[in-house]
């Protein structure tokens, strides 16, 4: 199930956001008698609804008499025209908190929409669809959540919490095999241990270092079908670089455990959202 980061987190995510867009004043809202409003957000296209601790969070910090009620879950699949949600509280807070919950959501969404749509083309192979680091600085954790949201896992969050050696940490090293041993020796028990290669001779060696998860970096397909075959099940395989949605079917067919795809969180489309006041 997807997780939430913590609250006071995704506050403070809200707080710069608000901070960063109405500065000292709202002056267009002050132009609206500020009398009890009532207003909806609706979608205008497909897509997977991601992002309403967010929106929320927008609203409470604005004016904690408005009241957001939510006619879809998280999560859920909607279509263009749904009401997402109606929210209630004084006029000039609810234009005043709009465009940046908006954005959350619009994002967020757009994050869950295309993760679903890879989850959904590997439907009933192994293959589990993972994220990166490549995220939007400073909404990683959001974006990570959406990611969940969708349907996919997430890679390592951030530096802290797992090693992946690459090309310029093997060089450093001298090799994968000295690499992994530095890691070992300074990794303490929480952090994940991943080499990438390059070619099948590098995946020898990472499964001789009993490497537990190795990344396939930009192999073909006979070169992932015979990783596969190499690695009997001994370490966890991932296929990573130059993954679309043409090609990642094809992948997941291959037998590897999971794809990771920087684009979920990179090259984000933000979902079609409005809100209209009711009357």
């Amino acid at each position: 199930m997807p997780t939430l980061p913590a609250q006071h987190l995704i506050a403070h995510s809200v707080s710069l956001a608000l901070a960063e867009d109405i500065g000292d004043k709202d002056w267009t809202a002050a132009l609206c008698p500020n009398q009890p409003g009532e207003a909806r957000i609706v979608a205008r296209e497909a897509a997977v609804l991601c992002g309403q601790a967010w929106l929320e969070e927008c609203y409470r910090q604005i004016d904690a008499r408005c009241r957001v009620q939510w006619h879809v879950a998280e999560g859920a699949r909607i279509d263009n025209g749904d009401v997402v949600c109606t929210i209630n509280g004084p006029a000039q807070a609810l234009l005043t908190a709009e465009r940046s919950g908006l954005n959350f959501l619009q994002t967020l969404s757009g994050v869950a929409t295309e993760t679903r749509r890879y989850v959904d083309a590997v439907a009933g192979s192994r293959a589990v669809i993972h994220d990166t680091r490549k995220t939007v600085p400073g909404l990683r954790l959001a974006q990570k959540y959406a990611v969940t949201v969708g349907g996919g896992a997430n890679q390592r969050v951030g530096l802290y919490d797992g090693i992946l050696i690459k090309e310029n940490h093997i060089i450093a090293n001298g090799s994968i095999t000295a690499a992994l041993a530095a890691a070992r020796a300074i990794a303490p028990p929480h952090v994940t241990l991943q080499v990438e290669v390059e070619n099948l001779a590098e995946l020898d060696e990472a499964l001789a270092a009993a490497c537990p998860l190795i990344l396939l970096d930009n192999m073909s397909l006979d070169e992932m079908r015979e990783a596969v075959r190499r690695n009997a099940g001994r370490a966890q395989l991932e296929a990573s670089g130059g993954v679309d949605l043409d090609s990642v079917r094809a992948i997941a067919d291959t037998g590897v455990d999971r794809i990771s795809i920087g684009k979920l969180t990179k090259d984000v489309r933000a979902i079609d959202f409005s809100m209209r006041f009711v009357n």
